[in-house]
């Protein structure tokens, strides 16, 4: 468990929350006059005292967990208060509004906080490395110079988008007081007007209303932040993987802390395993499946039925393995103690895999300024020029120069043009302006400056 989340995921959060929604119903009664604000108040009171072992006890006792809560209420009031408890609601008034309240807190308080530490992280490092050229990589192989800065920035917009739409989902959540079978049977027998019982009491929680219940919520808001929880996992899932892939020893571009006395391998002592990277994909790989639960539990038949009753309570399992990622992530790349990065980029390596390919990488701008000249066929010219010199060993400049029709057309070009075949490390297009951008567009959007 994430120590910060006990407080809302915990199974003893959990009977805390059904308990505070006992004692909001309490006091919505004595605001429209049913039960007096001292009752009200006594009702409030044995509230804070439940725990969930005694809550439990009675729930093995009569085999009905709210039930139990209730009873155990009602144990801690005086006989004229005791028929105020509860009164009015049924199981599921309380489950899924406490179920709502209780991410709703989880989300705002601890889970978006941690999301919006590493989307800062990974801002500050993408712009540290905003202008460091790094080789693009498509199906595995190398392709254009891209920036280090630009390809964090891509994850950077990536997350952020994430973090809007779970803060959305989150303010989306609801909760119901409707009844058994949603059609305000028993506020009705109480109050002139449920829907205004129901609006304010879930007002005094935080809460939206549901349009219209079951027995249950409507199960979508739920769904939607899970999914965008799930989601916003698999970006996490995705960058690590390619953090890892950049760990490789041929590639070596960036590696996480090794500490002096850690141990990578228990026969190869050589051994720094990209292990932070691994276990949160790992993770991912083990709580995304959950999602096809949870579209599986928006199926209730009829006003109500218990295939969900199980299966939905292991979300909170879900929430504290991504926060756990979240903040794991951030320990890797950043070191918060002293504001810098943990992890290593190592600009040598980037120019050295640069060397590999870097002749051929400059056969896209001879392609786009020959064309744009007025070669008839310049991509075919340039492929079957830059494929000779890969097949054949050969520098491509140097090709190029034998080549007298692609000669006569690069030699027309601008010298200023023309560096960025020469030179193609440098064709970066706009990725350091752009990766500023990502970077000033999304400390404004999340208020993290």
């Amino acid at each position: 468990m994430v120590p910060e989340l006990i407080p809302f995921l915990s199974e003893e959060a959990y009977v805390t929350y059904k308990a505070k929604i006992e004692a909001a119903l309490a006091n919505q009664l004595a605001n429209v006059g049913i039960c007096s604000r001292a009752v009200a108040s006594e009702i409030n009171l044995a509230c804070e005292k439940v725990t969930a072992r005694e809550v439990y006890e009675e729930e093995a006792r009569i085999k009905h967990d709210i039930r139990a809560l209730v009873n155990v209420i009602r144990n801690k009031v005086s006989e004229k208060a005791r028929p105020f408890v509860h009164l009015g609601a049924t199981s599921y008034d309380i489950v899924d509004t406490a179920n709502a309240l209780r991410f709703k807190d989880a989300m705002e308080n601890v889970v978006i906080p941690d999301l919006k530490k590493l989307e800062k992280a990974l801002i500050e490092i993408s712009k540290i490395y905003s202008s460091t050229v790094q080789v693009g990589r498509t199906h595995g192989q190398h392709a254009e110079p891209v920036t280090f800065g630009y390809y964090l920035s891509f994850h950077v917009s990536r997350i952020g988008k994430r973090i809007l739409a779970i803060a959305s989902a989150t303010e989306n959540l609801t909760g119901k007081f409707a009844g058994a079978v949603g059609v305000y049977g028993p506020l009705s027998l109480l109050v002139k007007d449920p829907e205004k019982f129901e609006k304010q009491l879930l007002d005094s929680l935080g809460l939206k209303v549901s349009q219209v219940s079951t027995q249950v919520i409507q199960p979508e808001p739920m769904t939607d932040l899970t999914h965008f929880i799930v989601s916003t996992f698999s970006v996490l899932a995705n960058f690590s993987r390619d953090m890892r892939n950049l760990q490789r020893t041929e590639i070596s571009e960036i590696s996480e802390e090794f500490l002096s006395k850690q141990v990578g391998s228990s026969t190869m002592p050589q051994k720094r395993n990209p292990i932070n990277f691994e276990n949160v994909e790992s993770m991912w790989k083990k709580f995304m499946p959950q999602m096809i639960t949870v579209y599986m539990d928006q199926i209730s038949e009829h006003q109500r039925d218990l295939t969900n009753s199980s299966s939905e309570r292991y979300l909170p399992e879900l929430v504290v393995a991504f926060d756990y990622a979240v903040k794991r992530l951030t320990r890797t790349i950043w070191n918060e103690k002293e504001n810098r990065p943990k992890l290593t980029v190592d600009i040598s390596s980037m120019k050295r895999n640069i060397e590999l390919s870097k002749e051929q990488m400059a056969a896209e701008p001879l392609y786009i300024l020959v064309a744009a000249s007025g070669h008839p066929d310049a991509h075919e010219r340039v492929r079957e020029s830059v494929q000779r010199s890969i097949t054949e060993g050969k520098s491509f400049l140097g090709e190029l120069k034998k080549d007298p029709e692609l000669r006569k057309y690069f030699e027309m070009l601008p010298k200023e043009k023309r560096r960025f075949v020469e030179n193609p490390e440098l064709y970066t297009g706009i990725a350091a302006e752009k990766t500023l951008e990502i970077a000033k567009t999304w400390e404004s959007l999340l208020s993290l400056d």
